[in-house]
Parts: structure tokens; sequence; C-alpha cells
């Protein structure tokens, strides 16, 4: 059966040696009508909320927070009608923080290449460094009694806005809402606090669920330390083009496009699978190994114990953070790699990440698809092979060459979970 997996910008096409194959994918959504149209609508009539005009005057300095190159966010053509929404602000009152979380900085060519030329010329843009505490102000307390500061120029701002978009997202539930604040634009602490090992391995901390989820529970009193004046979510299909806007309160408004999404990427499967093939959902989000755990994650819902996951994932940026890759490097099994998690006092920036890794490989032996090194990949845990189908071929020789496969095309944009 052929398949074609996002991978990279180009995708990836593979010749699976077995038609028993289960593709898990979200149900097709059609791409809005009038994109831009439908955007001013959802400014003008927001979710419990004023419209955004009236929100805001001439006279404001407004901070305008953005996700960072590692997420399909179309920032050009959505920056660009609300700056022709908001014509009657000058330019300078604004400044666009990119909510890099504990990602590296962009370049100025990442950040034309996501804002366009005329954006990056007119308006002042800046990356959040979450280990500058010269660029950060204090804002309260967590629930757990540690301080949190946030982007002094998301604090000093009179109005913010926090744009982002929605997906299934590997311990919060979803992506989106108050993400874009806490911990898009807060101090490493913070950040290194709300991963604790604890929180992360709490059975709600997962895909899809908001009710119960520590992990949400946190970002939400976190965020809302400083208030957001706006939301604008967006919602995307496979193609990239714009399915809904969800904008107004930060929380209302977030929680109905849980809902939304929710409805359009669960996939239930009746049984789990000796084999799950998946991927990171191609550019951006495969540009590094850092991020991969989402897609990993995905597919440990469905698999056998000890059962093989294929990861096919670009990697072209490598491992994307030098303290996760150490933390891998520096033990020798993923047993011995959560031991050292779990024992551990101080939370370091990338070791969440690691916990991931060390979670899905307790779990299935994983192989990996991509640009890494094959040496590097091993001493990361990976079996790097070169040839998707020439690996399925020797799984099925020795599991049966009858046994179902499960694929997952977009990685984690569909969450696959077994009845019952």
């Amino acid at each position: 059966m052929k398949i074609k997996l996002n991978y990279g910008q180009n995708g990836l096409e593979v010749d699976l040696p077995s038609d028993n194959v289960t593709l898990i994918m979200n149900e097709p959504l059609k791409g809005l009508e009038n994109e831009q149209a439908s955007f001013v609508q959802s400014l003008d009539s927001p979710i419990q909320s004023k419209p955004l005009k009236e929100l805001i005057s001439p006279t404001d300095k407004i901070a305008i927070v953005i996700p960072d190159i590692t997420r399909p966010f179309p920032f050009e053509k959505i920056l660009t009608w609300l700056f022709d929404y908001l014509s009657e602000i000058p330019s300078q009152n604004f400044v666009i923080i990119n909510g890099t979380g504990t990602h590296r900085a962009n370049t100025d060519q990442e950040l034309i290449q996501m804002v366009g030329k005329k954006i990056f010329n007119q308006y002042r843009i800046i990356n959040h460094l979450c280990q500058d505490d010269s660029t950060m102000s204090l804002v309260g307390k967590a629930p757990e009694g540690h301080d949190v500061y946030f982007n002094s120029d998301y604090v000093n701002a009179d109005k913010r806005l926090v744009l982002g978009f929605i997906e299934p997202h590997i311990v919060a539930g979803f992506s989106g809402g108050y993400k874009g604040v806490f911990p898009g634009i807060a101090d490493l602490n913070s950040i290194g606090q709300y991963h604790r090992p604890v929180i992360l391995a709490d059975p709600n901390s997962k895909y899809g669920e908001m009710t119960h989820n520590p992990t949400q529970n946190i970002l939400q009193h976190n965020g809302a330390l400083v208030p957001v004046t706006f939301l604008i979510n967006l919602t995307l299909n496979h193609n990239r083009e714009i399915t809904n806007y969800f904008c107004g309160d930060c929380l209302t408004a977030h929680l109905q496009g849980c809902d939304f999404v929710k409805n359009h990427c669960m996939f239930k499967c009746e049984h789990s699978f000796p084999i799950v093939i998946t991927t990171n959902n191609g550019y951006p989000l495969d540009q590094n190994l850092y991020q991969c755990a989402k897609g990993l994650y995905a597919a440990k819902m469905i698999v056998k114990q000890n059962g093989l996951i294929i990861t096919a994932a670009q990697c072209n940026d490598g491992f994307g953070n030098n303290t996760f890759k150490e933390l891998l490097f520096s033990h020798d099994s993923p047993e011995s790699l959560m031991k050292t998690l779990y024992e551990r006092e101080k939370i370091e920036c990338g070791q969440w990440v690691g916990q991931h890794f060390g979670i899905v490989h307790e779990k299935a032996r994983v192989a990996l698809y991509s640009d890494i090194d094959a040496q590097q990949a091993s001493k990361a845990y990976f079996e790097p092979i070169s040839d998707i189908a020439q690996r399925v071929q020797q799984e099925l020789e020795h599991v049966g060459k009858d046994s179902p496969i499960a694929v997952l095309p977009e990685g984690f944009m569909t969450i696959p979970y077994i009845a019952n």
C-alpha cells in the first residue's frame, strides 16, 4: 500500500509491503471560503468579549505575542489583516514578541520568513529570551508558590494580544489559549517547574484532556497573572488552510476552540498495533528531534507493549536543544535516564522532552528515519533506518506478515485511542 507521510517540506512517499494498514487522519475539513472576511468578523463579533476595536485606543502601547517558527501559524497574513484592522494605531505603538518559550531565538532571516519583509521592517519584533533575567518582570506566584516572571515588553504594554493556533498537545491537552503566554514568554525557572516530572507523568497530562489536566491548570493560572486583552486563535486543516477562528476572551474562546478540534481529531481504534508509523507533521514541526516527542506520543497511545514505532521526521536542525541532547547522550538506556530525572532536584531546560522520550522508549522500540547522523540517533536510543518499507518488512517477518499496521501521516494532528 502506498502512503505519503508529512515529512520536511515536500513529504515522503512509502510503498508499504502490506495492505493491512489503518490510516489515522483527521476528518477532512474545508478551509474557510474567505479567510480575511471571517477573521474580521471574529474580531468584530468575538467570544465573550467586546469587539477588538472597542478595547484599544490610538495611544495604547500594544504587545502582540506570536508563536515561534516551530509552529505552522500563518503569521504574515494574520498580522497583515490585524494591522489593517487596527490601522488607526501607529506602527511604533506595537511590539511583536516572538514567544519562543525555551526554544532558541529565531534569526532575522527566519523572522522575515515568518512575518514577511514589510512587517519585519515596519514593526518592532523581539525574540523572547527565557534565560535573560534583565528582560523579565515579576508578575506573581505560581500555584506551587514560586515567583513567575514574564517578558517586560508584554507586562509594560497597555494592551496585550495573544496569537496562536489550536492543535492537540502532548501534555497540555491542546495548544493555544494561555499557552501563548505561559510558557511562551515566561522565565526559565517557571517553565521548568511547570515541566516537573510528577506533573508530566500524571495520567491526565495528555492529548485531548482539559478538565482534569494538571498541566493545563498551571498554564491557565500562570498565563492569567497579567490580563490578556484579546485572544486570537485559529485552527488549520492538513493543507494549512484556516478552518475556524476563536477570538475574544482568552479562556472561553480557547475552550470553544478545543471542543472544535477534539471533534475532528480523535480517532477510535478497536485494538492496539504491533507496528505504528508516525511523523511530526512535516515542516516546520519536524525541524528538530526536540519537537518530535509529540508524534511519538501519539503513536504510543496505540502501539502494543514492546511493539515497533517508526517515526519519520527530517530533523534538519538536529536535536534542537543541547541540554536535551546531552541528557540523552549521558545515559546508556531510557531506564537510566528516567531514574535520573525522578531523582534530580534541579529542573533543567530540555529535560521534560527527555522524559517524554523515556516514557515512549519504555513502552516500544523506536526506529528513526531522519537527517540525523546514525551514530547520534543510536546514542539517543533510536534505531536509525534509511528505508521505512524495508524495516516494516523485517518486522512483519518477525510478528507475522498479516499483522496490522497503523499509520499517522500527520503525526499528532490526529489523536488515536483504544476503544474502552
